[in-house]
């Protein structure tokens, strides 16, 4: 094979198909080059990165151009990674090298810099010449220097210099370095007696490697002996100790120490759902189970023992978690089950320490992975099992290119390697429990808590009641009354509110202005501690104003709740209350999120107060008080799933409490008490909820019923945003048929986003065959005013985000 077929890292309708190049001769050793690796191709001007797809004896091409070089000794994606990179540029609309870049930690995307190159340097004026650093100019350094770049426009002309693209990958591994040593234990022995007394750092590293290992770390001999580089450089001078370079792997939990724990009994109802899945990966069958259990009943376990049997069957296992719950607490579960076998990937870990982890598992070192939404793409090739926890998680979902749902990638792999994929949750989105009702997947049900520990006693407040009573506190006089009651028995307890910051929004008392961002049409919101003004959208930030720009009122007020302003009243009314906040701005910083947990397992705190983030996942024995402070907040949002998302939410956070020996208690504030949502979480009744969501599903044409997709188009101009939505709405009502729904063009919910003007249509179909087609049409209709006018157009066929 002489031809190799590269999809290059050009992300446009024209190129997003494979480009042959010639193998150099020297490279015709048999599988040298192979289908899944990356190389480095000349396109155009330029030099760019590909993927080889395919490998060739023949083509249609009569000049060919030869591949430059190789990134990867190995294959980074496999023949079935390959098969899937199409698979998702057909079902999500991607680009196919947006699909693969999709499936590899970020430290494996190439930097691209352009250089300027001396040819000729006698011609060259002094002030030029000065500019280059051994011939060559960084190009960032001369493209905003108006007075040069023409000056280095003429000379490229003349031919006395070119511009050279150089790609730099950015995958580093790291290496430190080892200490060792050049002579026998003997020789040593005889060395020793002839270091003077007052080489005495030297003559204790002799007698270390005489005591010791052969070779130890640099960092680690310097610790140990408490000594410094210099007696070790004047040994390894002298010829008896040498120093050279090893890998290592950035491991983010080696400081932690894992104690093995043992499989635990199952209750009868945990080995009843379990026996089909043990059953499917035995027989190698392609099952897709739902795993529909109430919050404590013990899912994780099943988790762990259906892993085991895979591991038993030497075959290997995804398990998935979304990234909130992705906490310290399910790592170490894993860690001290299955030990070394395991990796771990998500957004806490650094571009480096990711690309050591996902290395572990291309070289078959680990068998498990556990990880957020891109863990599902993990480069194993004798899958045994798919595990999706917390499957109605929406974090599965990517919000951009490609925009795929975890859970339909599970079970296309789960078919390919025809193993069991599991999906569990306490409340599983209507989507994946009609299918299990309609039997396209399997249910496993477990309605009881392990420990035969009963779900907790839920109450209902409704706010209104407490404010016509007189009551202006963010917290209801039952509330209030059940955290004191805790902090007496010295008990723990969790405040959840859907928001973070200060306060929603800031508001003029005498003319109502609002303040907004500059950038989008949404509200600031105000964060104390920095006394700023903040847009969660597009980071804009702002210092409070005191005077109304509009009326010049000094009646500047604060509206809503955030967390910090939470903190701040509960400081107020329970000043020996000690309280862990836990949002986007205290768990910024590398670490935070385990820092904060860990100080409320050892009981350094008495209230865990935070947003999503503590929803799921935790599990704490002396938690049995969790009241909701804004129930409502999510519930009227303009999306379909509005009171679904409030359903799971309670019904997650309710389940944070009594989960062991001690009962708990939750208390739920809200100012719609009478939603269906609100009173059939606090009974934890899904299947009634399920039943009367279904029907107005139904009933509006909505999932699971229907089928979405929603395209948006944006543009700085209103206009053109307007002109394209039109022309894009009556390409839909020509080209689709009668029985799909076609709603728009209307402004976006928030209908500016970062200087950007938003319009959006959405179809609602059952049986499509000609959408595909249709919306590539109009991507290829649209993509000259794309590429020159900033327009944008996206489309989600599948739509989480409805804003």
């Amino acid at each position: 094979m002489n031809i190799a077929k590269i999809i290059v890292d050009v992300p446009a309708n024209q190129i997003d198909r494979t480009f042959d190049y010639l193998i150099p001769e020297d490279w015709h050793d048999e599988d040298f080059i192979q289908p899944g690796m990356r190389v480095i191709v000349p396109f155009g001007p330029r030099k760019v990165q590909g993927f080889v797809v395919g490998l060739s004896n023949e083509t249609e091409i009569k000049k060919l151009k030869s591949v430059e070089s190789v990134l990867d000794l190995t294959p980074v994606l496999t023949q079935e990674l390959l098969e899937l990179g199409e698979w998702l540029r057909d079902t999500t609309l991607c680009f196919l090298i947006t699909a693969y870049q999709a499936m590899l930690p970020a430290a494996m995307k190439v930097k691209y810099e352009k250089e300027v190159h001396l040819k000729n340097a006698q011609t060259i004026c002094d002030e030029l010449k000065n500019l280059f650093v051994n011939d060559v100019i960084q190009w960032k350094e001369i493209e905003n220097n108006k007075l040069i770049f023409p000056l280095i426009q003429k000379e490229l002309k003349k031919g006395n210099m070119e511009v050279v693209y150089r790609i730099e990958d950015r995958a580093k591994k790291k290496k430190v370095k080892v200490i060792s040593t050049k002579k026998t234990k003997d020789e040593l022995l005889q060395l020793l007696d002839s270091f003077p007394n007052q080489a005495l750092k030297q003559k204790e590293i002799i007698q270390f490697f005489i005591d010791g290992p052969e070779q130890i770390e640099l960092q680690q001999l310097i610790n140990i002996l408490d000594t410094t580089i210099s007696p070790i450089n004047s040994l390894i001078k002298k010829g008896i100790l040498q120093e050279h370079y090893e890998e290592v792997y950035r491991d983010p939990y080696e400081k932690r120490e894992f104690k093995q724990s043992e499989p635990l009994p199952l209750t009868e109802e945990q080995t009843k759902a379990m026996m089909p899945i043990i059953e499917s990966i035995r027989k190698g069958r392609h099952d897709v189970f739902l795993m529909y259990g109430v919050t404590g009943s013990g899912k994780t376990e099943i988790y762990l023992q259906a892993i085991a049997e895979v591991l038993k069957q030497g075959k290997e296992a995804i398990m998935l978690v979304p990234e909130i719950s992705l906490t310290p607490m399910m790592v170490a579960r894993f860690k001290s089950r299955f030990g070394a076998d395991v990796a771990v990937l998500h957004s806490g870990l650094s571009q480096g320490e990711k690309y050591d982890e996902w290395r572990k598992i291309q070289r078959k070192e680990v068998k498990v992975v556990v990880g957020a939404r891109s863990a599902i793409f993990a480069p194993f090739e004798n899958l045994g099992i798919i595990i999706i926890d917390e499957e109605h998680e929406t974090s599965y979902k990517q919000e951009e290119n490609p925009r795929y749902h975890a859970r339909d990638v599970a079970i296309k792999r789960g078919k390919y390697h025809q193993c069991p994929v599991v999906l569990g949750s306490a409340t599983p989105s209507l989507e994946s429990f009609a299918r299990a009702q309609k039997g396209v997947y399997r249910l496993l049900t477990l309605k009881k808590r392990i420990n035969a520990s009963v779900l907790p006693a839920v109450e209902i407040v409704d706010m209104r009641e407490e404010l016509r009573c007189g009551n202006r506190s963010m917290f209801s006089k039952i509330l209030f009354e059940k955290l004191k009651d805790r902090l007496e028995k010295g008990e723990q307890s969790v405040l959840f509110l859907n928001r973070r910051g200060f306060s929603t929004f800031v508001m003029c008392r005498d003319c109502g202005f609002v303040l907004r961002c500059p950038h989008c049409d949404i509200s600031l919101t105000y964060h104390k501690h920095d006394d700023m003004l903040k847009c969660h959208y597009c980071s804009f930030e702002t210092r409070l104003l005191t005077t109304c720009p509009e009326c010049r009122s000094e009646h500047i007020r604060f509206f809503g709740t955030g967390t910090q302003k939470v903190e701040e009243e509960l400081a107020k009314l329970l000043p020996e209350a000690r309280v862990i906040r836990m949002d986007v701005d205290t768990t910024s910083r590398k670490g935070a999120h385990e820092k904060l947990l860990s100080a409320f397992e050892e009981k350094k705190a008495d209230i865990l107060l935070g947003t999503q983030m503590i929803a799921k996942g935790l599990d704490f024995p002396d938690v049995t008080f969790v009241g909701v402070l804004a129930a409502d907040s999510m519930l009227h949002i303009p999306d379909f799933r509005a009171s679904e998302k409030t359903f799971q939410l309670i019904t997650q956070v309710s389940g944070r409490a009594g989960r062991h020996e001690l009962p708990g208690e939750v208390v739920i504030q809200t100012y719609t008490p009478d939603h269906y949502s609100i009173v059939l979480a606090a009974k934890t009744d899904y299947d009634t909820y399920y039943r009367k969501e279904m029907a107005i599903r139904k009933l509006y044409h909505y999932p699971p019923f229907y089928f979405l997709t929603l395209i948006t188009i944006s543009h700085p101009e209103l206009m053109k945003v307007v002109d394209a939505a039109e022309k894009v709405s009556a390409i839909l009502r020509g080209r689709l048929s009668n029985q799909a729904i076609i709603l728009g063009p209307v402004a976006s919910p928030i209908p500016r986003l970062k200087n950007r003007y938003r319009y959006q249509c959405m179809i609602k179909y059952k049986d499509e065959p000609n959408l595909g087609r249709t919306l590539r049409s109009i991507l290829h209709h649209f993509q000259q005013e794309m590429s020159r006018n900033d327009l944008q157009i996206s489309i989600d066929m599948n739509p989480f985000m409805m804003i």
